[in-house]
Formats: C-alpha cells, structure tokens, sequence
C-alpha cells in the first residue's frame, strides 16, 4: 500500500481532471479494493470494483481532503457499489463469461500463479468470517486504513470495529488451515 504522502500529488492532479493523476491512484489502490470487493460481493467484485472506480470519476472534483480521506472515501463507495452488485445478482442470473486478465509483460507467470493462489486461499479464508469480522479485517489489514476511517465506512463505532478486527484476526490465527500454513511457512 502506498504512503499518503506518495499520493498526495496523483490526488491533487486527479481532482483537477489530469488522467496520469488518477491513473496513478488507481494504479496503487484498485488492487487493494479488488480483494476488499472480492470478500464483500464475490463473484460481483470486478463488477463492483468497476462502479465503484466510476462513481469516483465522477465525483472526484468534489472530494476534498488528504490521501487517507480519500482512501476511506474509495473503500466507502466500494462497500455499497459491492453491496449494490449482489442485490442485482441476487435479481438476475448470468453465465459468467470466460475471464481474461492481462499483467504487465516483465511478470514471472510462475510467480504471478503462485501469488494469485496464496492470495485467493488467505482471501477463502477471511470470507469465511462473519461479515463485519471479514470487512473489519479487509479494510484494517489489506486496505490500511486506520479505526476511525474503517469505522465511517463500515457506519460504526470505533470500538465495534476493534472488537469485529480483534475477533476476526484470531478466528484467523485459531483457523486450522492457517496454523498448518504458518507451520509450513515456518519450515522453509
């Protein structure tokens, strides 16, 4: 995840519409709300990740405040864009169509697999948690944003998304499949 102050300029330059500006923020945060989206909507999530970039296209000259700020704004409109795309699913049904992805050419594809595996299998994982567990976890851990943020997301007290990180963090660490992964990781 990226440091403020490392976005502060592409945020500048994006609310005064230059295209590299946003390019860079989406660049450094679209990953991040992806796998946030992916626990929250499923199969919904590049669908949701998608609405949620164009909504802040659209409103992005609005927004006012720092990178952190709008951090939470981002991960504010994914909720509901994510939200929003499992009602519609729920209300139709599709074929999803073949998925093509395509990664900067100077990736290792092996690596890239891997990667992808680990992190589909820690994302099973934390989808495996109560909801407000997995999203308290989702956007503390994966999205970095603070309590306070988290909170305004989420609509809930500071305390709350403690106890719902607290609680999903060591449902985690007591989840069997985790703990035979920490051990093997442990032994290379």
């Amino acid at each position: 995840m990226p440091k403020d102050d490392e976005l502060a300029g592409a945020l500048a330059a994006a609310r005064a519409g230059d295209e590299r500006g946003f390019a860079v923020l989406w660049r450094a945060l679209h990953p991040a709300v992806l796998r946030y989206l992916q626990v929250v909507a499923g199969d919904a999530a590049e669908d949701a990740a998608s609405e949620t970039w164009l909504q802040v296209a659209r409103d992005l000259d609005r927004f006012t405040g720092a990178p952190e700020a709008f951090r939470g704004w981002l991960f504010r409109i994914a909720r509901h864009r994510g939200i929003d795309e499992l009602r519609r699913a729920g209300r139709r049904r599709e074929e999803p169509a073949e998925r093509v992805e395509a990664g900067p050419a100077d990736r290792d594809p092996a690596a890239e697999v891997i990667e992808g595996a680990e992190t589909a299998w820690a994302l099973s994982r934390v989808a495996l948690l109560p909801a407000d567990q997995a999203e308290a976890v989702m956007l503390r851990v994966v999205a970095g944003l603070d309590v306070a943020a988290t909170a305004r997301v989420l609509g809930k007290r500071r305390g709350a998304v403690r106890i719902a990180t607290m609680r999903g963090l060591r449902r985690l660490a007591a989840d069997p499949q985790v703990r035979v992964r920490a051990a093997e990781s442990e032994k290379v």
